[in-house]
């Protein structure tokens, strides 16, 4: 049974940072695409980025490239995302999601997704 588990949200002020961990258990990162949405109260469900497990190449939304970097440690079986230069426009709750086919990434229909973790972004 694949199982994912974000950690890392939190409140922060506007300008900092955080970094958001997702942990894959029952396979191993390498067999799945593997990617990161949030879901604000003003928008619909955006993706943030992606990348294939164990490969290099990632994706970064261009409403936050510059800021947020997907990483992700095979060892660990883990999926990252470093925030930085928070804003709050970025409150919202950021789940990451695992398919072995990346159609179902960029589709928003992943097989697997994580219980979610809260972002909060104010002064």
């Amino acid at each position: 049974q694949v199982e994912l588990v974000e950690s890392g949200g939190g409140s922060v002020q506007p300008g900092g940072s955080l970094k958001l961990s997702c942990v894959l258990s029952g396979n191993t990162l390498s067999s799945y695409f593997l990617g990161w949405f949030r879901q604000t109260s003003e928008k619909e469900r955006e993706r943030l980025a992606y990348l294939m497990g164990g490969r290099d190449k990632v994706y970064v939304a261009d409403s936050v490239k510059g800021r947020f970097t997907v990483s992700q440690d095979n060892a660990k079986n883990t999926m990252f995302l470093q925030m930085d230069d928070l804003k709050p426009e970025d409150t919202g709750t950021y789940f990451c999601v695992a398919d072995e086919r990346l159609e179902e990434i960029l589709l928003a229909r992943a097989k697997y997704w994580g219980q979610g973790t809260q972002v909060n972004v104010s002064s």
